[in-house]
């Protein structure tokens, strides 16, 4: 596996912002570019990963292809299509977004999110961002989210169904998909079925922890890596396993302070 982190840290340069993760010991980056800036600035951080053997992991789409006014929505997906051609052009291994919310909030938790119009629309809208892009090299994904479709691998395997495009992939954030007590308590089995169930379709991986809260009711709080209890061993090395050179990217850190802590708990005790 290849390790990295979300953050681009802080750096004055192309070449400053590749050595600054080579030198936290990563191996794969988030591309930081996004299709809007200029070609001469995107063409520069491409090289000088390349210079740095920091393969591509992911470009963010980040934004709502479901937005409710229509004006939004052509925005979001336009931005999805031109971010998906990007993470082909540099040769990510994907480009990702969350499905969208049928809701003011862009990432938000709402009941019509889990409606059937809610899983057409997702499904029309992967589709639609895919042929526009035309994509061969790259794969477009959707992050799991505790309140958004996909929850978890069985209803990941369905949209995949549903999609039938062959650029269509996974990305794992397996910690999104803990939203239950049974997911907390046993998350080695849900671990092992999304190994089993999506290994050769993921694309890259997200790595954080999880803490059950000592208050009612049933509270889960997303944490940095060993302040909480999900088994990242057994996470990482199923996911190594799939293949030697996937992304397991660090993210949701505060600073740049925190993301250098982090990722050297991670290779000092959870990558081996």
């Amino acid at each position: 596996m290849r390790l990295g982190i979300s953050s681009p840290l802080q750096h004055n340069s192309p070449e400053e912002w590749a050595q600054r993760q080579t030198e936290l010991g990563c191996t794969t980056v988030v591309f930081p570019i996004s299709c809007k800036d200029p070609r001469a600035k995107i063409l520069a951080y491409k090289s000088a990963a390349d210079r740095s053997g920091l393969t591509i992991a992911e470009v963010g789409i980040w934004c709502n292809a479901l937005a409710k006014d229509e004006e939004e929505r052509t925005r979001n997906r336009d931005y999805a299509v031109g971010q998906l051609r990007l993470a082909d052009e540099i040769g990510a291994r994907c480009a990702v977004n969350v499905a969208g919310s049928m809701g003011e909030i862009w990432d938000g938790h709402y009941r019509e999110n889990f409606s059937p119009e809610a899983w057409d629309l997702t499904v029309a809208m992967i589709r639609d961002i895919i042929d526009r892009a035309e994509i061969t090299r790259t794969y477009f994904t959707i992050e799991p989210m505790p309140w958004m479709i996909p929850t978890g691998p069985e209803e990941y395997l369905r949209l995949i169904d549903a999609v039938d495009r062959e650029r269509f992939a996974v990305h794992m954030d397996i910690i999104n998909m803990i939203n239950s007590a049974e997911r907390y308590f046993f998350a080695e089995d849900l671990i092992d079925r999304c190994i089993s169930m999506l290994g050769d379709r993921i694309r890259s991986c997200h790595i954080k922890d999880v803490h059950l809260a000592e208050k009612y009711t049933f509270r889960l709080e997303e944490c940095a890596p060993g302040e909480g209890e999900f088994p990242l061993h057994r996470y990482v090395e199923r996911v190594d396993a799939i293949d030697k050179d996937m992304p397991v990217i660090l993210e949701h850190l505060s600073s740049d302070e925190d993301y250098i802590k982090y990722a050297s708990y991670l290779r000092r005790e959870i990558i081996v």
